[in-house]
C-alpha cells in the first residue's frame, strides 16, 4: 500500500477520467458533482477539459440526457471489432435509418408521429430499433390513448460515433421543403 502523503494529488480532470473509466454505465452529472463536491457547472467545465485532452487519444466523452460516459473513439470501431472477434457493425435498412433520423431530431416522439412523417407504418422498424437498443420508451404522451414516446439511447450515439445529440448535423428545412415542392410539381 502506498503512503498517500508521498502521492501527489490528482487533478480534477484525472479524477473524472478515473470515475468514468470504472463506471459500468452512463453516470448522471449530479452524481459526479456529489462525489467530487462540485457544482454541475464545474463538472461540465472539467468534462469539457477532459474531452479536449482525449481528442488525440483512443477515448471520448459521450453525453446523453444529463449522463456522461467514457467510450472508445468511433474511428477505432473496425479495429476493436477485429480485436474482440465481433461481427461487423449491424447494418441498418434505409427504412430504419429514416425512422431513426426522425426520432433523433424530433424526440420524444410517438410512433404515429413517425408514421405520419414517413407516410408508412413503422411498427416493424421501430421494434427492430428497440431490439437493437438504439431506441427506448421515454414515457407516454398526454392525450387520447396516451401513446408511447420514443427517444434515442447512448447506444445510438455510439453506433453513429456522436458525442451527444447536439453533435447531430443541423437540418436545413428550406432545402427539404424546396425538394418536396419540386417533387410535387413534377408529379402534378
Amino acid at each position: 500500500m502506498s503512503d498517500s502523503k508521498s502521492t501527489p494529488e490528482l487533478s480534477l480532470v484525472a479524477k473524472l477520467e478515473g470515475l468514468l473509466f470504472v463506471a459500468a454505465e452512463p453516470v448522471p452529472l449530479t452524481q459526479l458533482g456529489t462525489v467530487l463536491d462540485l457544482t454541475p457547472a464545474k463538472v461540465t467545465a472539467a468534462l469539457k477539459e477532459l474531452d479536449e485532452t482525449l481528442v488525440t487519444r483512443g477515448l471520448r466523452i459521450q453525453t446523453h440526457r444529463g449522463r456522461v460516459q467514457l467510450t472508445t473513439a468511433p474511428e477505432l470501431a473496425p479495429l476493436i471489432e477485429e480485436f474482440l472477434g465481433l461481427d461487423a457493425t449491424t447494418k441498418l435498412s434505409p427504412a430504419a435509418l429514416e425512422a431513426l433520423s426522425i426520432i433523433a431530431y424530433q424526440q420524444p416522439v410517438t410512433r404515429p408521429q413517425v408514421d405520419a412523417i414517413r407516410g408508412v407504418n413503422s411498427d416493424g422498424v421501430m421494434r427492430s430499433l428497440l431490439n437493437k437498443g438504439l431506441l427506448h420508451e421515454s414515457g407516454r404522451a398526454e392525450g387520447p390513448g396516451r401513446p408511447i414516446l420514443y427517444g434515442t439511447t447512448p447506444e445510438f450515439l455510439q453506433h453513429f460515433g456522436l458525442s451527444s445529440l447536439s453533435a447531430l448535423p443541423t437540418l436545413d428545412l428550406s432545402e427539404i421543403i424546396a425538394d418536396d415542392v419540386d417533387n410535387q410539381i413534377l408529379k402534378g
